[in-house]
């Protein structure tokens, strides 16, 4: 258990940046971080968003902080978002 939380600690500390723009076999909550991350990139902004800022300005406290974070690992996992120490 104590592991687990540890790797949450470490994954909250990260930048999230978007490889892809496509939501393509995406679900809700995977749609919704890659369109933050794109409307945070549009119009020459910062390429890297910090996964903390991410989940205070999209609201995920709680049981939906843990489902945020597995969406982040399946799109990373899906080569659509990289996430960077």
């Amino acid at each position: 258990m104590p592991e687990q939380h540890i790797a949450e600690q470490t994954l909250v500390k990260q930048l999230a940046v978007l490889i892809r723009n496509t939501t393509w076999r995406c679900g809700k909550l995977e749609k919704s971080i890659v369109k933050h991350l794109h409307k945070k990139h549009e119009n020459f902004g910062k390429t890297g968003v910090p996964v903390s800022d991410m989940m205070q300005n999209l609201d995920f406290t709680g049981e939906k902080r843990n489902e945020f974070l597995d969406a982040l690992r399946r799109l990373e996992k899906r080569n659509i978002v990289r996430l960077m120490p």
